[in-house]
């Protein structure tokens, strides 16, 4: 696993994550430091532990040794976090997953307020206005009553992206962001995340 770094206070320490299943070891020792606004890229082939680094900055994998601290909240190895930490560490880290996550159920609006309405109380109408501005920030606000079924992928992934940012956090990671897309549609995925590079969020890629 590579990471490529671009462009500047330390908004996550990684230091010396050790994440293990069984006999196997998948993340050995991992150190990094990622700066307020950056552009980091963690590359390498499938199985090197990518995703693993990003699921346990947002806190969905549990690691046996190391820390990793985002925006003043800690998580510890070997150690599970308090209820009061993992909320708080949702407010610090929005992530988008390989394959957008959305629920099949839920409209594109209803997965965006989802969150902010149910695990941050915020209040449903603000909720709904912040959903409406982040779908027109992408492009997709005439899709607001479309199921996850009826979005293309790139509809698909702008939904992710804009309910990925519902309660505005820091950092935002994101896994294989081009795997399910067309060339034309990667070219447009660039010059988004250029615009939110230019909002000064700090974007973890994993490619």
């Amino acid at each position: 696993m590579e990471i490529i770094r671009r462009m500047s206070e330390v908004l996550v320490n990684i230091d010396g994550v050790e994440l293990r299943r069984a006999a196997r070891v998948v993340l050995a020792g991992v150190t990094c430091d990622i700066r307020r606004g950056e552009l980091v890229a963690i590359m390498g082939p499938s199985g090197s532990g990518k995703t693993t680094i990003l699921r346990a900055i947002a806190g969905l994998e549990p690691f046996q040794a190391g820390r990793i601290a985002v925006d003043g909240v800690t998580l510890d190895g070997g150690a599970v976090p308090t209820v009061a930490t993992l909320r708080e560490l949702r407010r610090k880290v929005g992530m988008v997953f390989q394959f957008h996550c959305l629920f099949e159920h839920l409209t594109a609006l209803q997965n965006i307020c989802l969150a902010p309405v149910h695990a941050h109380r915020v209040d449903p109408q603000a909720a709904k206005a912040r959903a409406h501005e982040l779908l027109r920030t992408f492009g997709v606000d005439h899709r607001a009553d479309a199921l996850p079924r009826q979005l293309s992928g790139g509809e698909a992934q702008r939904v992710a992206i804009a309910r990925a940012l519902a309660v505005d956090p820091p950092v935002l990671l994101m896994d294989e962001p081009t795997a399910s897309l067309d060339p034309a549609r990667r070219a447009e995925l660039g010059e988004l995340l250029h615009g939110l590079l230019r909002q000064h969020r700090t974007l973890v890629v994993a490619t």
